[in-house]
């Protein structure tokens, strides 16, 4: 497996703990109400599931099974890939915590932004790399 893929899939793991960690607490507070504050878990809670695992994990299975090159680097240059790593990461932390935090509204589009970015930088690494097989 690819460094980078491994990234991606380790960074999967971490997102898929905390997301269940906030949703037992979450799920624990409707049965013992500790703390009212948990509440604002929530958005953390599915950015992580949503974003920060499934997507992580997809982007780390593709890069990592696309077909590849018979030159070398055998994936083409990794910076693309590498830069929606880093983009992705940045998205859900800024979209998770920003609303656990109450960052101002203005700032989602921010946020999402890099997701975006994270979104068209792996597919600009990707696109060169679906060829027919003839």
């Amino acid at each position: 497996m690819p460094r980078l893929s491994a990234w991606f899939v380790r960074a999967a793991l971490v997102y898929l703990a905390l997301g269940f960690t906030f949703g037992a607490l979450m799920l624990a507070n409707k049965g013992v109400p500790l703390h009212p504050a948990l509440w604002r878990l929530l958005p953390a809670h599915i950015e992580f599931l949503l974003v920060g695992w499934t997507m992580q994990l997809a982007l780390g299975v593709a890069f990592w099974i696309l077909p590849r090159f018979w030159a070398e680097p055998p994936r083409g240059n990794e910076a693309g890939a590498w830069l929606a790593f880093g983009l992705l990461n940045l998205g859900v932390w800024l979209v998770g915590w920003g609303a656990v935090l109450a960052a101002p509204a203005g700032v989602i589009f921010l946020r999402r932004l890099a997701e975006i970015g994270a979104a068209v930088a792996f597919a600009a690494h990707a696109w060169p790399r679906i060829i027919p097989r003839n």
